[in-house]
């Protein structure tokens, strides 16, 4: 017998209306038939397969890489609240899953936002019962993944995993944690922290798996789009600091011809890890590293820019002096208006054509031109195809979610673009 396929998205449990009702009977049969079936197969499995089930750490994680996106027979857990509040199913530990006294692996902090990136670059959807690399694919699994855990968690238990920091301390690779013990299905969400995306540390750069988006990387404001006064941040325990020996002997400058045009390396990947640490988070697309790019570049000669040189002191390829100020963390923080110099491109965004032209039925260059700036932005998923120049609804609802990300609401996200919504997307 096949396990049921769950619904991403069950009904609300307070809603008074037939459908729901109904609905929600349906998911609780579904989960019972779900839970019968599952203690029939582990009795079937006999006491030898039980007791190592049980006592594995990751044995479970095997069969679910055997079939990536397939459900392993996991107990469905509580949902939660996606990040505007509304249901959003997260599943508990599954039985391979370790305990926090399971040793779990070293990682730098670049290889963990290497790890999360590579959902974000495959847009792995949401769901709570398909699994991508042994990892379910919700909040709480994609943390799982990022920190490489033995098996995927959930919001009532990742802090096990973690020590408490406070919000000075947040560094790229660390955790922003929302659990409502009081009522789990409201709210509770978990995402990485990227990284500040300003000099006020009002803004970071966030790395998650959210209901109704999948795995994305935006920037939005310190510490969530809802909730914010109740997230708490987290570092993980088997972080290893790269960047902060203990014995300071990795501090020393590994010289200019490590970095510029051609360059693909390590230290690529750590100068981008401390720049992002430093406010540059809006610059990287993707990476940081290993392979040098436009945003190493434009990020560095930010944080040179900070420090009030000009010229070719801020040239955008580190030496001695920025390398030093970025391992010791001294110096100036990147500020919003020290990212480029006034003369460059990017400051100098297209003219806003009007907002006739992005009505349905309009067909024209500017429809185009948002389309693909949105798709750079991070909303391609929003096109089935395209963009191309006749406006539709994946160009509409793609322009929404900008706005909504903008934090936004209302007549101020209608998915149709003014000068302020065009603006923002091409600065």
């Amino acid at each position: 017998m096949s396990l049921p396929e769950f619904s991403e998205i069950p009904a609300p449990a307070d809603c008074p209306c037939p459908g729901c009702a109904e609905a929600a009977a349906q998911d609780r049969a579904a989960v019972a038939r779900s839970t019968r079936v599952r203690a029939t197969r582990l009795v079937a499995a006999g006491a030898m397969t039980a007791a190592a089930f049980a006592g594995a750490g990751t044995a479970g994680t095997t069969e679910a890489v055997a079939a990536e996106g397939a459900a392993p027979a996991a107990p469905v857990g509580k949902p939660t609240g996606d990040d505007d509040g509304s249901p959003s199913p997260q599943g508990m530990p599954s039985p391979s899953t370790g305990s926090a006294a399971t040793a779990a692996p070293r990682l730098t902090r670049a290889q963990i936002l290497a790890r999360a990136q590579g959902w974000i670059d495959a847009r792995v959807p949401y769901s709570m019962n398909r699994y991508r690399q042994g990892y379910r694919t919700d909040c709480s699994g994609f943390v799982s993944m990022a920190w490489s855990l033995p098996g995927s968690h959930w919001t009532g238990d990742l802090h096990q995993y973690a020590t408490r920091i406070t919000r000075t301390e947040l560094r790229p690779g660390d955790m922003l944690l929302f659990h409502n013990t009081a009522n789990p299905q409201r709210g509770s969400h978990v995402v990485l922290f990227g990284g500040w995306a300003d000099g006020e540390h009002t803004r970071y750069v966030v790395l998650e798996q959210a209901g109704g988006r999948g795995a994305i990387k935006r920037t939005i404001p310190y510490a969530y789009t809802s909730h914010g006064s109740s997230y708490i941040p987290y570092r993980y325990n088997g972080v290893q600091e790269e960047d902060i020996p203990g014995d300071g002997s990795d501090r020393a400058f590994p010289g200019a011809a490590r970095f510029g045009p051609g360059a693909d390396n390590a230290d690529v990947t750590r100068l981008g890890t401390m720049l992002i640490g430093r406010g540059a988070g809006r610059f990287y697309q993707h990476g940081p590293g290993p392979r040098w790019g436009r945003p190493d570049s434009d990020a560095t000669r930010a944080f040179q820019q900070a420090q009030g040189w000009s010229g070719a002191a801020a040239d955008g390829i580190p030496g001695a002096q920025t390398w030093r100020l970025l391992v010791e963390g001294r110096g100036k923080d990147i500020g919003p208006g020290a990212d480029r110099p006034a003369d460059h491109p990017a400051n100098r965004p297209p003219a806003f054509p009007g907002a006739g032209h992005f009505r349905p039925g309009q067909r024209n260059d500017h429809v185009a031109l948002l389309g693909r700036q949105l798709v750079a932005k991070g909303y391609g998923r929003y096109y089935r195809q395209g963009p191309g120049p006749a406006w539709s609804e994946s160009d509409r609802r793609a322009v929404q979610a900008f706005q909504t990300d903008q934090g936004w609401h209302g007549a101020d996200a209608d998915g149709y673009p003014g000068e302020h919504t065009w603006r923002l997307l091409f600065r």
